[in-house]
């Protein structure tokens, strides 16, 4: 069983900016064109609006991903690389919330079964990662049940909202527009229901579903062409399309500005790729924060959240060890599994000799193949029960010299784990 390797470009090192530049193909493109190569055996990769992880399990380990950084032009001091056991706290952690802009947020956990599945779907993962994901995402439903990391702020569309408020001294009789009802447009939007807006507008290339945001939230609905517009009256312009290039240019925001009467205009870009030009910031009147702006939370929300991560480590460490031994059950599986086709080809080989050599001198019918089947059958399982008894229990108990030396003895090859 070969061992996972991971590749993490995160907030925690990266600028939104330097994040875009080091990302060269959609996520679905990377990982069929990662798949394709002879060093990879399974790979998942993992796509958000500030993070950008790789995950793969090859014979090479990390060279596989070094190689892969420098292909990209990722500056060494924004990648952390991950050996088999790093990658697997990391992921737990990151399943929890505990890796997150926002310490505790539930969006990742969605995210992470979503690069699952388009794992699964493309057929990148096998044995070895489908074990390590599948407990990742039960681990993070067990934190979310059993402590409170995930109370306050749980969202990137809920924390800009928070910094809007922030900024403005409260939100009570603006009026709001949400550029894109993807799945962070939708989390602002319902950030903002409980607030006392003077009016809420969104706008989303599908006006339906615009339409039916606008609907369950008392809002109203615009067409992407016709946002500009209410660039003339928005108090706050919240920006969260999955658009490759900018939708909101610094000549649209510009045009707007004379017919806003010196009025501030605060907009937050939470894409990524980036919505919002970069040098909107530069006209008067106009404040723009990005994702590199949301890194802080209320400082009681913080607070708890930080004695609740305690908890949290305490069912990782916990689960740690019992996916430890999952991996250590599969490991002796596999010598066993081997041991067990070894044993039965020479079983059926020896049974043939045996019938033939009777053939010669005897009729040998289907009651005397029946006896010889049995026979070797039961002597090969007799003589197997006790091996694979203690494979398992070496296994449990973490006895790699045991398992190796079997595989030697019976010639098995094995892959180093």
């Amino acid at each position: 069983m070969n061992e996972i390797s991971s590749m993490v470009i995160s907030h925690k090192k990266a600028t939104v900016a330097e994040m875009e530049c080091v990302w060269p193909l959609s996520t679905e493109e990377l990982l069929e064109k990662l798949h394709e190569s002879e060093a990879v055996e399974e790979c998942v990769i993992l796509k958000t609006c500030n993070r950008a992880e790789i995950y793969v399990v090859s014979e090479k380990g990390s060279s596989v991903l070094f190689n892969f950084s420098k292909k990209i032009g990722a500056e060494s001091r924004i990648v952390d690389f991950h050996n088999h056991e790093e990658s697997l706290d990391h992921l737990l952690r990151l399943t929890c919330g505990l890796e997150s802009m926002i310490m505790g947020e539930d969006q990742i956990l969605g995210q992470i079964r979503d690069a699952y599945n388009l794992a699964v779907k493309k057929k990148t993962i096998g044995r070895v990662l489908d074990t390590a994901f599948t407990k990742a995402i039960q681990v993070g439903k067990r934190a979310r049940t059993e402590t409170r990391i995930n109370e306050g702020s749980v969202s990137i569309g809920s924390a800009a909202v928070e910094l809007a408020e922030d900024c403005l001294g409260g939100l009570d009789g603006k009026t709001i527009m949400v550029v894109g009802v993807g799945e962070i447009g939708v989390l602002v939007a319902r950030a903002l229901a409980d607030k006392n807006l003077e009016g809420i507008y969104i706008s989303n290339r599908t006006y339906a579903k615009a339409k039916e945001l606008a609907y369950e939230l008392g809002g109203e609905a615009i067409h992407f062409d016709d946002f500009p517009n209410y660039l003339m009256t928005a108090d706050v312009v919240i920006s969260a399309t999955g658009a490759p290039h900018c939708v909101i240019s610094k000549k649209t925001v510009e045009e707007a500005i004379p017919f806003r009467n010196g009025k501030p205009l605060f907009m937050v870009d939470i894409a990524n790729p980036r919505d919002i030009e970069e040098t909107v910031r530069e006209l008067n009147d106009v404040t723009l924060c990005n994702i590199d702006n949301l890194r802080v939370v209320s400082e009681k929300t913080l607070k708890m959240r930080n004695e609740e991560a305690k908890k949290v480590i305490e069912i990782i460490n916990e689960e740690l060890i019992l996916l430890s031994k999952q991996y250590k059950r599969q490991k002796a599986d596999d010598i066993i599994a081997e041991l067990y086709r070894n044993v039965y080809d020479i079983r059926e080989e020896e049974k043939m000799k045996a019938v033939h050599k009777l053939r010669v001198k005897h009729t040998i019918g289907e009651f005397e193949e029946t006896v010889l089947e049995n026979l070797t059958h039961s002597i090969a399982n007799q003589i197997l029960a006790e091996p694979t008894k203690v494979l398992r229990n070496a296994a449990e108990s973490g006895d790699d010299e045991l398992l190796d030396a079997v595989a030697r003895v019976f010639n098995i090859i094995r892959e180093k784990k």
